[in-house]
């Protein structure tokens, strides 16, 4: 009992004990038998509402969530729990504007290549400490690799949620319309490249109907995650392990951005910067997805299938993205955060979750339940695709001054996606442009 409850319970004694002193010192007939003082009544916990940002607005995605806030209530009826949706192009910027102001989140997801500099500034909490105290939790369990990003020492920044491999997504009445092999096909010949990626690209764009051939990720732009796994592919980098050495204008990363550029410029196969085409509405015959984004086939009018990234000259080249669940230093109700964040990742609610982000804890990843609990992904599909990606996928690229290189890269890269640039050139332009943010 606290303080507060014990002083409150004495003056509910002390109360009683007046009421009952005074009934005694009436003049009257022969008092019947006191009544035992009344229980003291616990004081209510006072109301916390948590607000927990989240870049997925998807319906399936919050009310997964929605539901495991719903089960936490139970267990702690005072704390609410709000998912505050920011769209992933927004999220860092909104984010930090967030956590300097006047309502800052208590806790909320943080994408892979924010976590060297979130941790460096002293954004996040060690959330080792209550996930030991957390009955069951488990810690022990979570694959090192996926957990390396996010612990220092013995301090764990960042719960990962998802951990998410790349892969494609065709169009199989496009492929059908154009008469020509499909990935599964190629990838049975040991033929599935980015070069043979590029040239079914450009036969479906060939079809006309106004269709393209291939789509990175959504509509995202062309930025250091869409470019990385094909430069990878071709045996470069954006820089090296050390993470102090510029490769995007060495040889083999120039020939991977040179083949994205013919496929923007050259053959029209691929969407335009900015272009509103869909993959998702039968627009695009390839897209670089990942598990949470087929919920949007969910009522798709087309027949599709998924495989793993191309390979290329350097051999295979998948790629894994990765989110967690972080607690922020300047949340007002960091306890209640700290706790609602190891429920939310503990293995029940993990599985849950794992229907849309593939998992890092070893029970929930490595169940026969896992490979079927997608709807739209097939036991086979999800073998073929998600387990090799998270079996041999490298992370997308982090650095501590990721934010800073993107937006160093960010007008070169603008200058290299235009007919006729000179591709090797911008290349040399960018390594220039990063050169001081590459830090030994």
């Amino acid at each position: 009992m606290t303080s507060s409850n014990l002083i409150r319970a004495a003056a509910l004694a002390m109360a009683a004990t007046l009421v009952l002193s005074a009934c005694a010192a009436a003049p009257a007939a022969p008092p019947a038998a006191p009544a035992p003082p009344a229980a003291a009544k616990p004081a209510a916990a006072e109301p916390v509402n948590l607000r927990v940002t989240v870049w997925s607005g998807n319906e399936k995605h919050l009310q997964t969530m929605n539901d495991i806030a719903t089960a936490y209530k139970a267990k702690n009826p005072n704390v609410s729990v709000k998912f505050d949706v920011i769209p992933f192009a927004d999220y860092l910027s909104k984010l930090t504007v967030q956590m300097s102001g006047n309502n800052p989140p208590d806790l909320g997801w943080v994408v892979e290549n924010a976590a060297p500099a979130f941790i460096d500034a002293g954004v996040l909490v060690d959330q080792k400490p209550s996930l030991d105290k957390t009955q069951g939790y488990n810690f022990a369990e979570y694959s090192q690799p996926a957990m390396g990003l996010w612990q220092r020492g013995g301090a764990v920044y960042g719960i990962p949620f998802s951990t998410s491999p790349f892969f494609v997504v065709y169009n199989k009445d496009l492929f059908a319309k154009a008469g020509t092999d499909t990935p599964d096909k190629l990838l049975a010949q040991g033929k599935w490249t980015w070069e043979t990626l590029a040239q079914a690209a450009k036969a479906i764009q060939a079809t006309g109907g106004g269709v393209y051939g291939f789509q990175p990720v959504d509509s995202f732009p062309y930025n250091a995650n869409i470019i990385a796994p094909v430069i990878r592919a071709y045996g470069g980098d954006l820089w090296d392990a050390t993470g102090t050495k510029c490769m995007l204008n060495a040889d083999s990363s120039v020939k991977a951005m040179q083949l994205i550029h013919d496929m923007l410029f050259k053959d029209k196969s691929a969407t335009p910067i900015g272009d509103k085409s869909d993959f998702y509405a039968g627009q695009v015959g390839m897209a670089t997805a990942q598990l949470s984004r087929l919920a949007k086939l969910d009522k798709a009018p087309f027949k599709w299938d998924v495989i793993p990234l191309p390979s290329g000259p350097a051999g295979d080249s998948q790629m894994v993205g990765q989110a967690a669940l972080g607690v922020f230093r300047s949340g007002k109700n960091q306890a209640t955060a700290l706790d609602f964040a190891a429920f939310m990742t503990n293995a029940e609610n993990t599985a849950k979750m794992s229907i849309y982000f593939p998992p890092a804890r070893k029970s929930v990843f490595e169940a026969p339940a896992f490979l079927t609990s997608n709807p739209m992904v097939t036991a086979e599909q999800m073998k073929a695709s998600v387990a090799v990606g998270i079996d041999k996928g490298k992370i997308v690229p982090v650095h501590t001054n990721f934010a800073k290189i993107e937006l160093a890269l960010k007008p070169v890269l603008d200058k290299t996606w235009l007919p006729g640039a000179d591709v090797k050139a911008q290349m040399d332009e960018a390594c220039k442009a990063i050169a001081p943010l590459l830090t030994p």
